[in-house]
């Protein structure tokens, strides 16, 4: 009775794991690539400054949570990691070479001035490709990989359809929104205005890809389509994009009155309710439409004894990164510097 408790629910408790770190990492991360996602529009080098002193306590911690999704993935679901890593190598490499791009900017932006607008480049293309690629790695695997006797069976371009760029774009202005709203919180003055006239379009468009999303996602993944329109599926799934439509509108009122704090907020909420609507159309298979949770598992003796090694990083991490934002809250002004 144990073993098939055991059989069924670590897998399960893995996803869970895995998905909320995840989702730490979309959020805490989402921002800060927002603010390089942002940058071309803001001209103002005091407001540039300003825009990375904002988050320059915050952006290499944040990453650590894409580090523990990449580990949780590999050594708990081997089998999944070993097709979607082939299936998405470029996404996945470009991807990480926008993060060493904005990193590096981080470090020489400051001490190259006055000459640092290749280091601002650098910070702005890396920002919106990493969040791109990050949306094609999603909108792959929503829309499934080809799969044959457990491997990855399709070409190197497989990830390069509309439906995972669309995916691309919708990510990019979902963090240029976070971003618009982390600056409407913590700083002032023409910078907080600017951030405040960024946030609307970048609202528009992230609620075009959510509704293009919303139609498209069902007529392209046929066993979606029967996820969502099963009739006893009806009774609770239309529960979500109500709920990202609320969110939507939300956002749009804390645009109108200013209110970072709440824009932020309903921002958070609506990547989390989407999350979970992925999860309810895809569940149980972890890579659609070959392998589920348990298909690709290791053994639960494994996954529970790195369950127990796992477990105890994520609260000490949690606090960590609690520490570190209530250390450096409030508004940043001009002429404060962390570099």
């Amino acid at each position: 009775m144990h073993s098939l408790w055991f059989d069924y629910h670590l897998p399960v408790i893995w996803a869970l794991l895995l998905s909320v770190v995840v989702l730490l990492y979309v959020v805490l991360d989402g921002f800060d690539l927002g603010m390089g996602i942002l940058f071309p529009w803001v001209k103002d080098e005091e407001q540039r400054d300003r825009m990375m002193n904002s988050i320059a306590p915050f952006w290499d911690g944040n990453e650590t949570w894409l580090v523990l999704a990449g580990g949780s993935l590999w050594i708990a679901f081997p089998k999944a990691y070993a097709i979607i890593l082939p299936a998405l190598y470029l996404p996945i490499l470009i991807m990480f070479m926008g993060l060493i791009c904005r990193g590096v900017s981080f470090e020489f932006r400051f001490i190259s001035k006055p000459k640092q607008k290749k280091w601002d480049f650098a910070f702005s293309a890396g920002s919106i490709v990493a969040a791109f690629c990050q949306g094609v790695v999603l909108g792959t695997v929503i829309h499934g990989i080809e799969v044959v006797d457990g491997k990855f069976a399709g070409g190197p371009l497989d990830w390069a359809h509309p439906f995972a760029l669309m995916c691309g774009l919708g990510v990019v202005a979902g963090y240029a929104l976070l971003g618009a709203f982390w600056l409407m919180l913590r700083t002032d003055g023409a910078l907080r205005l600017r951030a405040k006239q960024l946030a609307m379009p970048a609202l528009i468009i992230l609620f075009a890809f959510l509704l293009g999303a919303a139609i498209w996602t069902p007529l392209a993944v046929p066993s979606i389509n029967t996820r969502w329109f099963d009739s006893a599926a009806l009774n609770y799934i239309w529960v979500l994009p109500l709920l990202v439509l609320a969110l939507v509108w939300w956002a749009f009122s804390a645009i109108k009155k200013g209110r970072g704090g709440q824009g932020f907020a309903a921002t958070v909420f609506i990547f989390i309710f989407s999350f979970v609507g992925i999860a309810v159309s895809i569940f149980p298979y972890l890579v659609p439409p070959a392998l589920t949770l348990w298909e690709a598992s290791i053994s639960p003796e494994s996954q529970l004894f790195m369950l127990l090694g796992v477990m105890p990083l994520v609260p000490l991490i949690l606090a960590y990164t609690a520490f570190i934002y209530w250390t450096f809250r409030g508004k940043v002004k001009t002429g404060d510097t962390y570099y």
